[in-house]
């Protein structure tokens, strides 16, 4: 379970790194960046959901 927390803090963070620079265009290098990061860490959390539900399955 502290797997998922520390994976839910490290969205959030991001997600707030990436307002930080809601005024930049959105090709920026540092915004694409950190959108990438992002879908990486969310990526990530899906799949241990989808592990999760499936152990709990069994």
């Amino acid at each position: 379970m502290d797997e998922i927390k520390e994976i839910l803090h490290k969205i959030e963070e991001l997600r707030q790194q990436l307002n930080a620079f809601q005024a930049k265009q959105l090709t920026d290098p540092e915004v694409i960046k950190i959108s990438t990061e992002l879908d990486q860490v969310l990526n990530e959390y899906q799949r241990m959901l989808n592990q999760k539900k499936f152990n709990s399955t069994d």
